[in-house]
């Protein structure tokens, strides 16, 4: 069985990123991404409603790390590290199956400049190598066309498509699923 180990924190480095612990000085930020319509447009999830929710969120997080049961970095340009601009981790780990669901979020400032990919791929490196997973899951909504070209860059496959998925907000949603294996190279 999966048996992660997230202490200390992996701090993570790309060329352009520094992915970092989040911490309740990015309460903010998480207000703000988890509360803008257009962040939130594909996300079928409460909206954040206060600074309070937002260190609740990451305690949560915080929480989910200390008792390996899942990871989420803050994303950050290396330039300006006190400066939260996304998030992505692996949450759901389904440790008998060697599994874990893919999550991400980021500024629109940041949109379509290869920030997401960059974090993506090395974290799908972190996910096999580090982590010892077989397979990362990602749940989209079918209409985020930039998030399942996202995927698909970065090597996931669509494996499926759940019609009338799950009940939010008084209606039946679809869900398209997308995954990855590790290399048997």
């Amino acid at each position: 069985m999966l048996c992660p180990n997230f202490s200390p924190f992996p701090e993570i480095q790309t060329e352009r990123l520094l992915l970092r612990r989040m911490t309740v000085e990015d309460a903010g930020e998480i207000l703000y991404l988890r509360s803008s319509e257009e962040v939130m447009k594909y996300i079928d999830r409460e909206k954040t409603k206060s600074i309070e929710d937002a260190k609740i969120f990451l305690k949560k997080i915080d929480d989910s790390i200390n008792i390996n049961n899942g990871i989420m970095w803050g994303i950050t340009l290396k330039e300006n590290p006190g400066k939260l601009i996304g998030n992505i981790g692996y949450w759901r780990l389904i440790k008998e199956h060697y599994r874990a669901e893919v999550g991400y979020m980021l500024h629109p400032t940041f949109w379509n400049k290869g920030i997401m990919k960059e974090a993506m791929l090395r974290l799908i490196d972190f996910a096999f190598d580090e982590m010892n997973l077989h397979s990362i899951e990602a749940n989209i909504n079918p209409g985020n066309k930039a998030s399942a070209m996202l995927l698909e860059s970065t090597g996931f496959i669509k494996e499926a498509y759940f019609k009338e998925d799950y009940f939010y907000m008084g209606s039946f949603h679809d869900t398209i699923i997308y995954s990855r294996l590790k290399s048997k190279v």
